[in-house]
């Protein structure tokens, strides 16, 4: 599955963020788990984790912006 977040035009002409580095942290991550429903659990999450984190601007996959969704989950 690619993982990308399409936007708007932006000074530089860039519109499409992809997320490499995610894509094969999630691909790590969902070949590791033996169990049918972990995997489908763990894919479940992290979509929902990518489209928070393309719904608004950001600068960078980092720290701050995962304990920012973690503080909005809570």
């Amino acid at each position: 599955m690619k993982i990308s977040c399409r936007r708007g035009p932006r000074r530089g002409g860039k519109t499409v963020l992809r997320l490499p580095d995610l894509e094969h942290a999630q691909s790590a991550v969902l070949n590791s788990l033996g169990s049918p429903e972990s995997r489908r659990s763990y894919e479940f999450a992290i979509r929902n984790f990518v489209h928070w984190y393309c719904s608004e601007p950001r600068l960078a996959l980092n720290r701050i912006v995962v304990n920012r969704y973690r503080m909005q989950l809570e």
